[in-house]
Formats: C-alpha cells, sequence, structure tokens
C-alpha cells in the first residue's frame, strides 16, 4: 500500500492508495455536461488517463436520455437564450416605427423555424463538446453510468451490455433536472425542457413558479406574442435577488403586458377539449394551451449508488462535498448542479478546474464562490454581482450606502416605451468598498460583467468615482452615482416576507 501526496490549503496530505493496483483509468467522470467536460479535459491536460461517460442525446432529458454538453448547452441557457434573443425582436419591431421604420401593422412571426435553427444549434455544440474530449485525450462513453465501488463504476450501454472499469478516482457531474410539484393533473404540465422544444407555439400559456425560468419563459412567450399568466407564491418574483431590483422586473413584466398573479398558485389541471384549464387557490380560473411549471429543479443522484458505496447525500438528494468537492468517499467527488451549491453553468466550470488543479495538477486550488456575477434573461434583463442591499444590512458591521439611479432610456425617449432602466450600488459606509452592484434594463448583463471583475479587485467607491464614463451609454450611471440615495444602520433586519 502507497500513499499518494495531494496539497490542500498548502500542506501535503497523504492518502492511502495502492499504486501496486492497475487502473484503467485515474479519473473516471460520470456526467459530460459543462463542468464534467471541463474536468474531464483539464485533468487529461495534467497528464491523467480519463474516461467519462454520459447518456445518449436528445433535447428533452429523462433518467435515461441526456447528452454531451448537458443542461446549459442542450435544454438551458443556450436554447433559451436563443428563444430570448427572438423574443426581443417582438418589441423592437414595435419600437422600430417610432425611428422610421415603415413596417406593416401584421408581422407574422414563425415559430417552428426559429426552433430548427435552435435544434440545429445545440446539436453543433454537441459535436463540438464531443470534439473537445476527444481533442484532450478523453475516452467517452454513451450509456448510464453508476458506482459500484470507491474506484469501480459501471457503464450500461444502450443495448444493455454493461461494462466495468477501476479508477482511482470518480467526479460525479451529473446535474440536475426540472422537478414537478404534486398537484392533481400534473401530468399535463410541461417542464422548461419540452418548453423549449414545443411542436407548436403556445397561444395561452400559464407558467407556476417565480425563479428566473419562470421570468424567462414569460418574457420569451408574450415577446412572441402569447396571452402569459404568471403565479408565484411570494409577492414579488425572484426570490433572494435585490427587492427593489425584484419590483422592477415586476413592473416591467407588466408593462410588457404579462399577467402578473402573486401570492398565487395552482391547486388542478384539467384536460380540455381547447387545452388545458387551471384552477387556482384564489378560485380563478384559466385557459390554457401549456402549463409550465417552473418550480425548481432536483439533484440527479436516484440512480448513482452513491449511497450503497458510502456518499453522503443531503436530504434533497445533493451529494455532500467539502471545499475541495470531495466526497464522503476520498476517491469519489462531485461537481456542478449535483451538488447544489451555487447552480450556474460558470460555476461548475471553475469547480472543474478547482478539481483538475487540485487532483492533478499538484496546486492547492478550491472555488471562490465571491463575487459570481449572474443574470436574469428577462425582456429587459436583470444582472446583480455581489450582496443585494438586504444582504448587506444582515452582514453588515456598520453603516451602508446605497447609490441609485432610475432612468429612461435614451432609446426609449424616441420609441415612447415607458420602461425605466434601474442601477444600483450598495457600498459599505466606513470602508468606502462596493459591497453590491444590480441592475435591470437592457444590457445588463453585458455591462455587470465588467463590473464584476472591479468588485472581485476589490474597488471603492471612489474608484468607480474617478473612471471616466462612456458617453453616451446606460452604462456611465455606474461612475456617476455621486451623491447617497440612503444611508441604512447594519442593525436593521431587512424584510423577508416578500
Amino acid at each position: 500500500m502507497a500513499s499518494r501526496k495531494m496539497l490542500i490549503d498548502g500542506e501535503d496530505i497523504q492518502f492511502n492508495v495502492d499504486e501496486t493496483t492497475h487502473f484503467d483509468f485515474d479519473l473516471f467522470v460520470i456526467g459530460a455536461g459543462s463542468g464534467g467536460v471541463r474536468a474531464a479535459r483539464f485533468s487529461a491536460n495534467f497528464g491523467a488517463k480519463v474516461g467519462i461517460c454520459e447518456l445518449p442525446f436528445h433535447p428533452i432529458s429523462s433518467e435515461v436520455i441526456g447528452g454531451v454538453g448537458g443542461t446549459c448547452v442542450i435544454r438551458g441557457c443556450v436554447p433559451k437564450k436563443i428563444l430570448v434573443y427572438g423574443a426581443t425582436y417582438g418589441g423592437e419591431l414595435e419600437d422600430a416605427r417610432n425611428y422610421g421604420w415603415e413596417l406593416n401593422e401584421k408581422i407574422d412571426f414563425n415559430w417552428k423555424k426559429l426552433l430548427q435553427k435552435k435544434t440545429d444549434e445545440i446539436l453543433r455544440l454537441n459535436n463540438i463538446y464531443k470534439r473537445l474530449l476527444s481533442n484532450s485525450g478523453v475516452k467517452l462513453y454513451e450509456g448510464e453510468g453508476k458506482v459500484v465501488g470507491p474506484n469501480e463504476v459501471q457503464v450500461t450501454q444502450l443495448d444493455g451490455t454493461k461494462l466495468s472499469y477501476t479508477t482511482k478516482n470518480i467526479l460525479i457531474a451529473t446535474g440536475s433536472r426540472a422537478q414537478r410539484p404534486n398537484i392533481p393533473g400534473q401530468e399535463l404540465a410541461i417542464t422548461s425542457d419540452e418548453a423549449l422544444s414545443l411542436e407548436d407555439f403556445p397561444k395561452r400559456a400559464v407558467i407556476l413558479g417565480g425563479g428566473y425560468i419562470a421570468v424567462e419563459f414569460a418574457s420569451i412567450w408574450r415577446g412572441m406574442g402569447a396571452t402569459v399568466d404568471l403565479l408565484f407564491r411570494k409577492e414579488l418574483p425572484l426570490r433572494g435577488f435585490d427587492d427593489e431590483m425584484r419590483a422592477a422586473v415586476a413592473r416591467n413584466l407588466e408593462g410588457r403586458g404579462i399577467l402578473v398573479h402573486p401570492r398565487a398558485t395552482l391547486t388542478k389541471l384539467v384536460k380540455t377539449d381547447g387545452g388545458v384549464k387551471v384552477l387556482t387557490d384564489h378560485g380563478e380560473e384559466i385557459e390554457a394551451d401549456v402549463v409550465l411549471f417552473a418550480t425548481g429543479r432536483s439533484p440527479n443522484t436516484k440512480r448513482l449508488n452513491l449511497e450503497a458505496v458510502g456518499v453522503e447525500l443531503d436530504r434533497i438528494g445533493a451529494v455532500k462535498v467539502d471545499e475541495y468537492s470531495r466526497t464522503s468517499v476520498p476517491t469519489i467527488w462531485a461537481i456542478g448542479d449535483v451538488t447544489n451549491r451555487m447552480n450556474l453553468t460558470p460555476v461548475a466550470l471553475m469547480e472543474g478546474t478547482c478539481f483538475a488543479k487540485n487532483v492533478f495538477g499538484g496546486q492547492d486550488s478550491k472555488p471562490d464562490y465571491s463575487h459570481i456575477p449572474c443574470a436574469v434573461f428577462s425582456i429587459p434583463p436583470l444582472a446583480v454581482v455581489g450582496l443585494s442591499e438586504e444582504q448587506a444590512i444582515e452582514q453588515a458591521k456598520g453603516d451602508i450606502l446605497v447609490f441609485t439611479s432610475s432612468f429612461n432610456p435614451m432609446k426609449n425617449t424616441i420609441s415612447q416605451r415607458q420602461e425605466k432602466t434601474i442601477m444600483k450600488l450598495v457600498v459599505d459606509a466606513e470602508t468606502d468598498k462596493v459591497l453590491g452592484a444590480s441592475m435591470c434594463g437592457p444590457d445588463a448583463p453585458e455591462i455587470m460583467q465588467g463590473i464584476a471583475i472591479a468588485l472581485k479587485c476589490g474597488a471603492t467607491k471612489a474608484q468607480f468615482d474617478s473612471t471616466v464614463g462612456i458617453h453616451p451609454s446606460a452604462a456611465e450611471e455606474f461612475v456617476t452615482m455621486r451623491e447617497a440615495t440612503r444611508r441604512v444602520a447594519g442593525a436593521r433586519k431587512p424584510k423577508t416576507s416578500l
């Protein structure tokens, strides 16, 4: 029995590994989504012999269907953003008339054409991901993987043949799947998977949920001309985001014609000749062509056999890991949504990179979850980095300065669209350090990526103020907010009932 060294917190930590045993692989990854592919490629670049398995490709996932590229590429961020682009043209075409474009009153939208373009693109990306693995020397297996022991995996191929491989390390990167609430008639509803591949465009849609997926699909379908009812349990959508930004998003949704139902949920779905009838807990009845459940996601761990080999899961089935992404079994690791830490594609990429550096690169590397920017691709979008006002107040030792700017974007002055952009900086009054930034308005995600670098570098409000703006742009507002809108004592607790 020999021991293998690994750098953790700058110290050489030894783990007992029988080096005389021949392993088929140094690393075997179960799940070829964004995180799994990144970890596999980077580990191979460090000289590791790597295998990876993934379920066969299909746009709509199940326990036995997936595809190289994972949720983000096949049935998540990428196809969603394509549909957002498509939906944005709806409002742009309306606005174009006041810019001199003489358009016909009736402009047709071809859903099937966009859907085919979307499918072509995810197939292209699926093949690119396969090539990335091949070019890195990673061996790809198509089939369902499960853990048989601390150093053994089994892959069930499409024809039912079972292949077993030994490996020094196992990485679980199986992601998550949309879940359905237990409501009578729930089988009549769809999830985001199906919503991205609907054969016919829904003229009437009901969406249950207040998270980013619900808000984004409401914007997509409304932008393309559908009647949309959006129901969520709280007073405002997007729980966990800054309350002022949540209110701005809600106003924009209503301003774009979405029928918003706060503090509401569905109690029953009934099949009708014309589609689906939904009943709400307020006694309302709404007829719809499609009902979308956007009510959260569950980690993909049920069929992996993890608990049988000693890997601890939490109450929702997520894999428990330490700060280095190691599970309770020293040779088994997990990254991405399956761990339910911060469920974003770039975070899974970061975790995969850190894993490879740590295990095969000899570098003490662990994910840093501070100052991670994110966006909600509503129309217009919301983007944030750092602390919300509520989080800053909760965590602050001293006073907080809040700087806000609300204005009508220059483009809207001609188009006459009544939709304000709102920006916000949250600052530590004592140190002048910018703790958080948020924006709801056109191009917010593009602007916020640059702001995130500043916050990661520890920028102060004085440094923001001393930066010359780009004129005319919305982004320059972030460096021209001179006067604080309000000063808030850190001891005050934020509202939590929204």
